[in-house]
C-alpha cells in the first residue's frame, strides 16, 4: 500500500532517521498547537490524521506518520477558496472533521456551521488536491462515516437535541444522499450532550464511540457495542474508557474525542484531544492532539491513567521514524504560503500577496482583525510554551488607523498587539492590549523611518514584545499575561496563533506592509510544565 500511495500521488515523504527498534517511551501531545478532535486512519503500515481549524483557512490539516507518534503536515482538505463557494458565501467555521479511508479513497467530512452544513470532500492522495465538497445535510455537526463489511456506509452525526443526541442513517458516499431518515441510535452513555460518535466493527461486534461532557473539564470518550449498527448499544459498565477526571494537578486535562487505530501487528492506540496546563487550570495553547496506547478487557477499550499523570508515556511504540524539522525561518521566496501559515478565512487570501513584491510578504490593511470580514492577516499556531517570533517589517505608515505588526492572537476580543503605526504625526511602536471589552496602549515608543524589527518572546505565563530600528539595539516594550487572552477566558475552541497583521481604514490606498521574513523558534520539552 505505501508503494501505490506514493507512486500515484507522487508524495515524497523525506524521513530524517529510522531507529531500529521500537522506543519505550515518547512524549505528548504528538501533534503540537491548536490540533483538536483528531481522527485517524491507517492505510497499510502509514497512518494519516486530520484535526480541526475553526475559522482559520486552509481548513482540516492532513497529517502523514509511519510511528503515529512523528507527524507532518502534508496539505489541507480545504485548501481552495471555490471548496467554501460551493457551499454558501458566509465567513466559514469548520468543526471536527473525520477522516476515512476505502479502497483507495480517502474521505474527509466536517461541518461549517456558519452555514455551509455538513460536507465531504475525497482524494486518492491524502497530499491533495481534493475534491469539491459534497453537501450531505444540514443541523448539527460532527459527521462520521463507517465502510461495512457488506458494502453499506452508514453516515453518523450528533443529533438536534438531548431526546435525539446521535443519528444514523445509510449514505451513498458519492452523491452525498442518504438513503433514509435519519434516526437515534444513542442518546449517550454517562449524560446528554453526546457528541463525535465514531462507529466500528471490531470482531463481532458494533462498537459507538462517543465523546461527553462537554469539550472542557469534563470532557470524556464513552462506548457501547452491539450486534447490529443501529444498535441498541449496551454501555461499557466502566465507562468512560478515555477521561482525566482524577487530578486537576496532572499536566493533561480535557482529554475526549478519541479516535481508536490498530497497527499491522494488532496493538491499538488512540488519538484524542487534550490541553497543556501550567501551575492553573488557564491553558492557550488550544487543544491538542494526543496519543495513548489502548488495553482491551472482555470487549471494552481503555487507557491507563497513570499515562495522563505526565507528558511522558512509558510504553514501547512503533519502530520509530522521525521527520526532518520544519525550518525556523521563511524567507517568503516561494510563490504561495508554506503549510504552516493560515489566513482568517478564504477572504484572507485577497488582503496578502507574495508576487507585488517578490521576496516579501505583503500585506494590504483592513479595518480590523474581523471573523465577519476580509483581514490582512498571516498566522501560525503557537506550540511550545516558551517561543520567540521575530520579523523584519518595511512599513511606512502616515496616516492614522495604519498599523502593522505582529500578534498574539486567540480571538478579535483577545488579543495583544505590537505595531508600528502613525500617531502624533510621527512613526511609533505600540503594544496595544484587547482584552473583552478593554482596548488599550499600553506602551509606545518613537522609532526611526525605515525597517524595524519585531519580537515576541512567550513563556507560560506571559509575554514579552521588543523592537529594534535594523542596526539598532532591541528595547524591550512591555510584557502581557497570558491568561488573560488564555482559551477559556476568550471562550473559543481554538488556540494561540502568533502571526502578522496590518490595518487600514483607506482600503486599498493605505501604505501596504512588507514583511522580508518570519522566524519562529520553539523550546520543546514542557521544561515549565508540571
Amino acid at each position: 500500500m505505501r508503494s501505490f500511495l506514493h507512486a500515484l500521488a507522487g508524495l515524497l515523504l523525506v524521513v530524517a532517521t529510522t531507529a531500529t527498534c521500537a522506543a519505550q517511551e515518547y512524549r505528548n501531545p504528538v501533534i503540537r498547537g491548536m490540533n483538536p478532535d483528531p481522527s485517524v486512519v491507517r492505510v497499510g503500515s502509514e497512518y494519516f490524521l486530520v484535526t480541526s481549524s475553526f475559522e482559520y483557512f486552509p481548513s482540516c490539516p492532513v497529517y502523514h506518520s509511519f510511528d503515529l507518534v512523528h507527524w507532518e503536515r502534508i496539505g489541507y482538505a480545504l485548501n481552495r477558496p471555490e471548496q467554501f463557494a460551493a457551499l454558501h458565501d458566509e465567513h466559514p467555521s469548520t468543526y471536527a472533521c473525520t477522516l476515512r479511508y476505502h479502497e483507495g479513497t480517502f474521505y474527509a467530512l466536517t461541518t461549517d456551521v456558519r452555514g455551509g452544513g455538513n460536507f465531504l470532500v475525497t482524494t486518492r492522495n491524502p497530499a491533495g488536491p481534493w475534491s469539491l465538497p459534497v453537501p450531505i445535510d444540514k443541523g448539527m455537526f460532527d459527521p462520521s462515516l463507517f465502510f461495512d463489511d457488506d458494502g453499506k456506509v452508514y453516515y453518523t452525526r450528533r443529533g438536534p437535541d438531548p431526546q435525539h443526541n446521535i443519528v444514523q442513517a445509510e449514505i451513498d458516499v458519492a452523491t452525498g444522499k442518504l438513503k433514509e431518515p435519519l434516526r437515534t441510535i444513542s442518546n449517550g452513555y454517562v449524560m446528554d450532550g453526546a457528541e463525535g460518535p465514531h462507529l466500528y466493527r471490531i470482531g463481532s461486534w458494533y462498537y459507538l464511540s462517543l465523546a461527553e461532557g462537554g469539550s472542557r473539564f469534563l470532557h470524556m470518550q464513552t462506548i457501547g457495542r452491539s450486534k447490529s449498527p443501529w444498535g441498541p448499544f449496551q454501555a461499557d459498565p466502566a465507562n468512560p474508557w478515555a477521561s482525566q477526571h482524577i487530578s486537576w494537578d496532572y499536566p493533561v486535562l480535557t482529554v475526549g474525542h478519541c479516535d481508536l487505530v490498530d497497527t499491522p501487528q494488532h496493538d491499538w492506540w488512540t488519538v484524542c484531544l487534550g490541553t497543556r496546563h501550567y501551575n492553573s487550570r488557564h491553558f492557550s495553547l488550544g487543544r491538542e492532539t494526543f496519543l495513548f496506547p489502548v488495553t482491551w478487557k472482555d470487549g471494552w477499550p481503555s487507557i491507563r491513567t497513570s499515562d495522563m499523570e505526565s507528558l511522558e508515556v512509558k510504553h514501547p511504540t512503533p519502530t520509530q521514524h522521525p521527520f526532518a524539522a520544519e525550518p525556523e525561518q521563511d524567507d517568503f521566496s516561494a510563490s504561495a504560503l508554506g503549510k504552516d501559515w493560515n489566513v482568517l478565512g478564504p477572504a484572507g487570501l485577497q488582503a496578502l500577496s507574495l508576487t507585488e513584491r517578490p521576496g516579501f510578504l505583503r500585506l494590504h490593511g483592513k479595518p480590523a482583525l474581523s471573523l465577519a470580514q476580509t483581514t490582512a492577516f498571516a498566522g501560525r499556531r503557537q506550540t511550545e510554551w516558551n517561543t520567540v517570533s521575530t520579523a523584519r517589517l518595511e512599513f511606512a505608515p502616515k496616516a492614522t488607523g495604519e498599523a502593522a505588526g505582529l500578534t498574539v492572537f486567540m480571538s478579535p476580543q483577545y488579543h495583544y498587539d505590537l505595531q508600528k503605526t502613525w500617531h502624533d504625526g510621527k512613526s511609533v511602536v505600540q503594544l496595544v492590549k484587547q482584552v473583552s471589552d478593554m482596548h488599550e496602549v499600553t506602551a509606545e515608543a518613537e522609532v526611526e523611518d525605515g525597517p524595524v524589527l519585531l519580537r515576541v518572546e512567550s513563556t507560560a505565563e506571559s509575554y514579552r514584545f521588543s523592537f529594534a530600528p535594523e542596526g539598532g539595539p532591541w528595547k524591550t516594550l512591555g510584557t502581557a499575561d497570558e491568561r488573560q487572552i488564555a482559551s477559556e477566558i476568550a471562550n473559543v475552541w481554538s488556540g494561540m496563533y502568533i502571526g502578522m497583521f496590518a490595518l487600514s481604514p483607506a482600503g486599498d490606498d493605505a501604505a501596504p506592509a512588507d514583511f522580508d521574513w518570519f522566524n519562529y523558534k520553539a523550546e520543546a520539552g514542557d521544561l515549565h510544565a508540571k
